[in-house]
């Protein structure tokens, strides 16, 4: 099933600040990296900033108000069964840094048991079957004859990278999914980031 770790968040008050950027006339005097975060959060332009970010999320989902969550971006770690991948993919700013390897570690994926426990255990006696052929001869079609039949509860994991507007998105539409183990804890991730329920579980739904 879905765990996530190693959660880091990035240039959020820089985007909070930035949500203002139409109604200045000069840009923000720049601070060093050490100072911006204790020292904006603090100033009348971030408070100022905050509320008028607040109030843009009210807007409905596709109204072009809420650019400034693109920049909010999220970075975390996900162990997923495959079956989630398509459903995960569909989202257009999910960035895979780096993936683990179904063409490459099958066997040892496979001896090490890494399915979900909804895998049948007949599905992967039957893998292991395939893959004991191909190690005893590694020809094109045993190998092919394994990597089919590869039951969808495998688990592998990869490092992404995205952002909030696409988080936001992903919340709205999944956080009453049918696959309540994957999608809940996705969302359960979502639901910890700051300003959740400012900037994503906003006022406004409609399309």
């Amino acid at each position: 099933m879905v765990r996530i770790s190693n959660i880091k968040v990035y240039d959020l008050v820089e985007s909070i600040l930035a949500c203002r950027n139409s109604m200045r006339i000069e840009p923000r005097e720049d601070l060093e990296p050490s100072q911006a975060s204790a020292v904006e959060m603090e100033s009348k332009d971030f408070v100022d900033s905050l509320a008028r970010a607040v109030k843009l999320c009210t807007n409905p989902v596709n109204s072009g108000e809420i650019n400034f969550l693109k920049g909010i971006r999220v970075s975390f770690d996900i162990v997923y069964p495959q079956y989630f991948t398509p459903e995960l993919q569909r989202y257009v700013f999910i960035d895979i840094i780096s993936s683990s390897s179904k063409m490459h570690r099958l066997s040892a994926i496979t001896e090490k048991g890494g399915f979900n426990k909804y895998t049948d255990p007949r599905s992967i006696g039957v893998l292991q079957e395939l893959l004991d052929a191909y190690n005893n001869e590694k020809t094109y079609e045993n190998f092919m004859r394994a990597l089919s039949s590869c039951p969808l509860g495998i688990e592998l994991f990869m490092r992404v990278s995205t952002n909030y507007a696409c988080l936001r998105n992903i919340w709205i539409q999944r956080h009453n999914h049918r696959l309540k183990e994957d999608w809940g804890a996705f969302c359960e991730m979502i639901e910890g980031l700051p300003y959740f329920n400012e900037f994503i579980k906003h006022q406004n739904h409609t399309i």
